[in-house]
């Protein structure tokens, strides 16, 4: 025996919160790790079981980081919050590499920018505004989600992104952002925000690279377009 027997008929030593604090996380299956992030059970079913219902609508991590909280409604018990916690939890590992991935990383051309971003941002349905800071060897530091806007735009102000740049000491800047409709031709309103921001850069000595809008598998760089 691993202990004394739970409400739901598992030995203490064996629920996933205990196995994660004995064993680690590394050790824990993916049903296992599903059911912490869900907490508790729910008329009846323990949270294994629960997480087996997610498992078996969703059979894989793609699946399940891909559907939306009212597709996890669905599954019977797990209701609002818990699909909530589901998709809070998805988020949080795709910054975490988002952030990891990115230290270090060399950014020479746009092209470079367009593949770091483009499989993530592309089938985004609302405007995603991104900074990159990088150091003087063009390597990232730091990559910063500034706002995240409507089916069309996304407002930002040049001091969202100065601020973040300037606690990181970056020495310049890209730009990225997702047209959820259309192409990445860029608007009037990005060509002007563009300028603007380079101005307000060039102020604090940080100068602005380039501005890259990304749509479904094509990219616009600004600073080729010559807009800036």
């Amino acid at each position: 025996m691993n202990g004394t027997a739970s409400k739901h008929g598992l030995p203490s030593g064996d629920r996933p919160r205990e196995r994660l604090y004995h064993v680690g996380a590394r050790e824990l299956s993916l049903q296992e790790i599903v059911a912490i992030i869900i907490g508790g059970g729910a008329r009846g079913a323990g949270a294994l079981i629960l997480s087996m219902r997610v498992l078996t609508e969703f059979p894989d991590l793609l699946a399940l980081g891909r559907t939306s909280i009212d597709e996890l409604r669905r599954v019977p018990g797990i209701g609002f919050a818990r699909a909530c916690q589901l998709a809070a939890s998805f988020e949080l590992g795709r910054r975490f590499a988002r952030e990891t991935r990115g230290n270090g990383t060399s950014v020479k051309t746009p092209a470079d920018v367009a593949r770091f971003f483009m499989d993530e941002m592309k089938d985004y349905d609302r405007e995603h505004f991104r900074a990159v800071f990088l150091n003087t060897k063009n390597q990232m530091l730091k990559t910063v989600t500034i706002s995240i806007g409507s089916l069309n735009a996304s407002i930002v102000h040049p001091r969202e992104i100065l601020k973040p740049a300037i606690s990181v000491s970056a020495a310049t800047i890209i730009l990225v952002h997702n047209h959820p409709t259309g192409d990445p031709t860029p608007s009037r309103e990005d060509i002007e925000f563009t300028r603007r921001f380079a101005k307000c850069g060039e102020l604090i000595g940080i100068e602005l690279l380039d501005h890259v809008i990304i749509r479904a598998d094509r990219y616009q760089s600004l600073k080729e377009g010559g807009y800036f």
